[in-house]
């Protein structure tokens, strides 16, 4: 150093503080969804008619609730964007409910809450609870009722847990026994009957969906066996309740779709092993839209296919990749269908939930209006 050479002084290096701090709150700011314009997506391509599009995508907490001054300055101090979005570590199914979308993850052990339009974000099932039994181990399926109320499979400790709408516990169903590996739950509108999938596994016959009172839990009747003839099973996946009440099972082994009425009769089957429209590689969950309609997500084709209630392929949304997207998927799993329309898509790879919107539907319609982010 020489002699002619000074230190910085203090106006200097506050200068330097405030700059790093500046640049840090920019940083924090692109945890929010960015405002820009994106071109918009619709399925299918022009000139065909318009049926869906892309509307916007879950990744975490700040997709819906506003992050904070102060919660930007946390993570610029402590170097942790988590802290500022509570983002999917390992999402897997996901159920909704009048704009309230919530979805399971088994790495955090919770369900993760997402109220688009009032712009707020918790947990369901944490080591936070109170109540030992409210909490969750490792949730995979869930659903809701007409009334908003959560049902979870906790494939761990092999029960179903209910939470009301706004995640205060109510009861467990099932005793940890009756069932070998739970998959998924579907409960009817009325909340009166609940289907457990019981995927089986490769030692066990045990590969069956099985019918309980919602209510009280008392065991009604099983469906399916392990087996390749109709009304058997080779590792089912999901359950989802038709219009008209018939069932429709994701026989995932077999490579399709089974039908059956409200009294578990068999009624017909659709879809088989391929790579053409209309196959299955690997069926995950199952939803039905308003009208009927049928939707299936293949974690193969990293899409999900649409099809009428007899199983005539409608259409097919998104494809897979390996790099991330709108509409591009790597490890889809859950699929739900909101009272609206609009279609939720987890993706376990990229750790998101992406939703496309009906053409029927204007943008800002329905229940799933989302509040002014910041």
């Amino acid at each position: 150093m020489t002699g002619n050479a000074r230190l910085p002084g203090r106006n200097f290096w506050t200068l330097m503080v405030l700059c790093v701090v500046a640049l840090g709150l920019a940083a924090c700011a692109e945890v929010v969804p960015s405002k820009r314009r994106m071109p918009q997506l619709v399925y299918p391509q022009p000139p065909d008619e318009p049926r869906f599009y892309y509307d916007w995508p879950i990744y975490g907490s700040a997709s819906v609730e506003p992050v904070t001054e102060n919660q930007k300055l946390k993570t610029l101090l402590l170097g942790d964007q988590d802290r500022a979005n509570e983002v999917f570590r390992k999402p897997y199914s996901i159920a909704v409910h009048r704009g309230r979308v919530f979805v399971t993850d088994t790495v955090a052990r919770v369900v993760k809450v997402f109220d688009a339009p009032s712009g707020t974000f918790f947990k369901i099932g944490s080591d936070s609870e109170e109540q030992a039994q409210a909490r969750l181990t490792k949730p995979m399926g869930v659903d809701v009722d007409a009334a908003g109320n959560v049902y979870v499979v906790d494939a761990t400790d092999k029960v179903v847990k209910v939470y009301t709408r706004d995640g205060k516990f109510l009861r467990q169903m099932l005793d940890g026994k009756e069932i070998d590996r739970p998959a998924s739950v579907t409960v009817d509108k009325n909340g009166e009957r609940m289907y457990v999938v019981d995927i089986g596994g490769p030692l066990s016959q045990n590969h069956r969906v099985r019918v309980y009172n919602a209510q009280t839990g008392a065991h009604l009747f099983d469906m399916g066996k392990r087996g390749e003839d109709p009304g058997e099973f080779n590792l089912p996946r999901d359950v989802a309740i038709g219009k008209n009440g018939e069932l429709y099972v994701v026989d995932g082994g077999n490579f399709r779709i089974q039908v059956f009425d409200h009294d578990g009769k068999f009624l017909r089957t659709f879809g088989h092993l391929g790579k053409q429209l209309g196959n299955f590689a690997r069926p995950k969950e199952i939803a039905i839209d308003p009208a009927g309609n049928v939707y299936v997500a293949d974690a193969a084709f990293g899409n999900f296919q649409i099809f009428t209630p007899e199983g005539q392929l409608l259409m097919f949304i998104g494809q897979r990749s390996g790099e991330d997207g709108p509409g591009l998927f790597m490890l889809p799993s859950g699929i739900a269908v909101d009272e609206d329309g609009r279609v939720y898509v987890v993706d376990q790879w990229f750790k998101k939930v992406d939703i496309f919107r009906p053409a029927s539907l204007h943008a800002g319609q329905g229940y799933l209006t989302r509040k002014v982010l910041k």
